[in-house]
């Protein structure tokens, strides 16, 4: 026996001490080492253990008399080749891998789940079957905070609820939601390790509801399958979580760029108007979304027409190719229904693209909008059918698509699918949807990055492409609140994009400008610009009063001066999972404390940022993560990490901070993200004579290839600090694909917090001419960084 196996024996025979059997009845027959994986085979099913990673290990349990059904809607995932240590004793079985370990106990039988010898959970009762479900339980420790199972407005902390998983729109939410539009059956938690159970069927996650530390899945049937992911660290868990269920691709850059966004424009004259009111003002726009009114006249009885109403939209070709010669790309609303009132209801019957009832006609039923059948979104018929009409308006120059109501909002369980009941396959239908579009895209336009905005979906979707939002928000400061704690959950589990329709949707008769300023000064800080509303009350900042329009205006330009950052956020995202926005404690994760904090986060590695969430507020309290030092953006007042400072608060932005020895590059403000280029940067770099190294990085590629960094065709910038006592050296370098050409650059340097006249600054060797202000503290440089070239810049204060 090796040394490696003497410690987990050690860990397991201490922990054995408090051990009890997971089910009495379940009986250790005999162990199955196939290679790839571990069997184990007991009185009423064997247990198939399959290590993904050192940091994923999959289990899955085969009832006896059942055939394993192996098809996961979610796992993209092919298992690596993992080094693997088995042994067994008297009345024990040990499989580890370098990480993630499962430890079975033969008599009483358990199954425990241990990550470098720290014990994560086990299974209480494991497998268990009642006359409705299938249910897998397993044990919680009594101080573990538990995050996940989707959209939620809870409080950080889920545990002590039993969620219902069924994707379902909650109109007008405010401070609490049980049940929302995008449901996942992943529990994370405070540990670090997260359960992600991977099965479609409607269900339940019981988080400890009835205080007895227990953690329960129900389902109303099929697989019994979960992966258990552990690490570390955070960021290591949705790396993992996310190589698991696939990264999300970056999208085109002009999601990045501003939306002029309602429920929705009558009409071309409207939209056309609306448009040119952004152009007139200055302000910046990079799309439009044309809601449910380019098919028809009325939100009732046209849904499924599919086809522009040419008499309120009479030269659509002509209005998309109009605005794409201004920079602004049209995004259309589509849904997966088809109303037996709309043009195409025949079409669809005759296609046999709907879902049925138990006799194979087509399902209809009544909902909001009228009498409807659904679009089978599984059948791969339907899929072709479906498809081409988002091909036919991809020709014609749509540029964009968001695919509403696709939880599907009502989906009776009696309509049958071809691969099963609607309860079956309910919470996967907007992910096959999203699917469909993505895998379109690729087929059919394989050199354009699609633009997929739905608001539901299931564990995975980011793989294809899906920009999610947090619903039909209320139009209230009780809308506003809860934000903060939907996009931080959703990034946890790889669902970075997750954004609200700024300035809330729902409801609201008066305007209240204070809320609408404070949602978008937010808005610059979220995966999305997107203002969205009922069109009572105005979304678009152009129709609103000259001080809230000039406010809203200063917000856009800084979002579109923060494109850098962001789009090289997104590119981080594509490749490791972190979301753009992160808890505090993904900074500190032994500070117990911030567990459950979601007033402020983190934007990216280098921002923090803390949403005015209440009316007429004129203080704020702030926790600084410790271990930093942080910079007010605007002021650059200074805070030391580690505590909490009350903030004074203004009207012109939210507070915004920045991590000393930050490296932040940023451009002058553009009209679109068209006019997008990284020839003149200004980069900012927030001096800490505390912080002695720092790095930043930038990338930048076209903005529409997919897959560029794979196809080569990027460059990534890359800044580095070195401080001494009496010099500042910051250090430029490139990796430049081998498809891009790399182009000279002019960049303006800012040096923030610096509280001497330098003495001199060179660029490498050679003497640079600076400006410095005693009043701010700020010594600004200008030089040419020559393409492809490292260049040094020494600063001797």
């Amino acid at each position: 026996m090796n040394k490696h196996t003497n410690s987990i024996l050690i860990f397991f025979f201490i922990s054995i001490i408090h051990i009890i059997g997971q089910n009495p009845d379940r009986i250790f027959e005999r162990m199955k080492n196939q290679g790839t994986h571990l069997e184990i085979i007991t009185s009423d099913g064997t247990y198939k253990f399959t290590p993904y990673s050192p940091n994923i290990m999959e289990t899955a349990f085969v009832p006896k008399d059942e055939v394993f059904n192996t098809q996961s809607w979610s796992v993209v995932m092919k298992p690596i080749k993992v080094e693997t240590i088995l042994e067994e004793s008297d009345n024990s079985i040990f499989y580890k891998t370098p990480g993630i370990s499962v430890i079975i106990s033969k008599s009483p039988f358990k199954v425990t789940y241990a990550y470098n010898n720290r014990e994560l959970t086990s299974e209480k009762a494991g497998y268990i079957k009642t006359d409705t479900t299938s249910e897998l339980e397993f044990n919680l420790t009594e101080d573990e905070v538990l995050y996940g199972t989707g959209e939620r407005v809870l409080g950080m902390d889920h545990r002590g609820y039993r969620l219902e998983l069924y994707n379902k729109a909650h109109y007008g939410y405010t401070t609490h939601s049980e049940l929302m539009n995008y449901c996942i059956p992943l529990v994370l938690s405070s540990e670090r390790y997260a359960i992600h159970f991977d099965n479609a069927p409607i269900g339940f996650i019981d988080l400890d509801s009835k205080h007895d530390n227990t953690l329960k899945y129900e389902t109303i049937n099929g697989r019994m399958v979960y992966q258990v992911i552990a690490a570390e660290t955070w960021p290591e868990i949705v790396d993992a979580y996310t190589y698991l269920t696939g990264k999300q691709p970056l999208p085109p850059r002009w999601t990045f760029g501003n939306f002029s966004s309602r429920f929705g424009y009558h009409s071309e004259e409207e939209t056309r108007m609306t448009v040119n009111k952004f152009l007139e003002d200055s302000i910046p726009l990079d799309a439009v979304v044309i809601d449910i009114y380019w098919f028809g006249p009325d939100i009732f009885g046209y849904m499924g027409n599919l086809k522009f109403w040419t008499d309120s939209f009479p030269t659509p070709d002509k209005m998309i190719a109009d605005f794409k010669a201004r920079g602004i790309k049209t995004v259309l609303v589509t849904e997966p229904f088809i109303l037996t009132t709309s043009d195409r209801w025949h079409e669809a019957v005759e296609n046999r693209i709907l879902g049925t009832d138990s006799l194979g006609n087509p399902y209809t039923y009544d909902f909001y909008f009228g009498n409807t059948g659904l679009i089978d979104i599984f059948k791969p018929e339907a899929k072709e059918w479906f498809w081409n009409i988002y091909k036919s308006f991809t020709e014609r120059g749509v540029a964009g698509w968001w695919g509403d109501l696709g939880e599907p909002e009502v989906h009776p369980s009696g309509l049958q699918h071809v691969v099963g009941s609607a309860d079956e396959v309910h919470n996967v239908y907007g992910h096959e949807w999203a699917k469909m579009i993505y895998e379109g895209y690729q087929k059919d336009f394989p050199d354009e990055r699609p633009f997929i905005l739905m608001r539901s979906g299931a564990a995975g979707s980011q793989h294809y492409g899906m920009i999610p939002w947090t619903g039909d928000v209320s139009r209230s400061w009780g809308g506003l609140k809860p934000q903060n704690e939907l996009s931080l959950q959703m990034g946890m589990q790889g669902i970075a994009y997750l954004h609200s329709d700024l300035g809330g949707f729902a409801d609201g008769e008066v305007f209240d400008p204070e809320l609408y300023t404070r949602w978008l000064q937010y808005g610059v800080f979220q995966p999305l610009f997107r203002p969205h509303a009922q069109e009572h009350i105005a979304a678009e900042p152009v129709f609103h009063d000259d001080k809230t329009k000039a406010l809203a205006k200063k917000a856009i330009e800084l979002r579109y001066s923060l494109l850098p950052y962001n789009y090289t956020l997104a590119f981080e995202n594509s490749r490791t999972g972190m979301p753009f926005m992160r808890p505090l404690f993904f900074d500190e994760p032994e500070n117990n404390a911030l567990l459950t904090l979601d007033e402020a986060y983190l934007w990216g590695n280098d921002f923090l940022i803390s949403p005015v969430t209440e009316q007429g507020q004129k203080k704020m309290k702030v926790y600084f993560p410790a271990g930093s030092n942080w910079f007010d953006f605007y002021t650059k007042e200074k805070y030391a990490g580690g505590a909490s400072y009350k903030v004074k608060l203004v009207e012109d932005h939210i507070p915004v901070f920045v991590r000393g020895g930050a490296l932040i590059p940023m451009i002058e403000p553009i009209q679109s993200t068209e006019e997008y280029s990284t020839r003149n940067l200004n980069m900012h770099y927030y001096f800490d004579p505390d912080v002695k190294s720092s790095r930043g990085q930038l990338y930048d590629d076209d903005g529409k290839t997919p897959h560029a960094y794979q196809k080569g065709k990027y460059e990534l910038m890359k800044f580095e600090s070195n401080n001494t006592d009496d010099r500042i050296l910051i250090r430029l370098h490139n990796e430049i694909g081998t498809s891009w050409s790399a182009s000279d650059r002019e960049i303006k340097l800012m040096v923030h917090n610096l509280h001497k006249v330098p003495e001199m600054v060179n660029q490498d060797k050679f003497e640079l001419p600076f400006i410095y202000s005693e009043e701010t503290h700020t010594l600004i440089i200008t030089f040419t960084w020559n393409a492809g070239e490292e260049t040094e810049i020494i600063i001797l204060h």
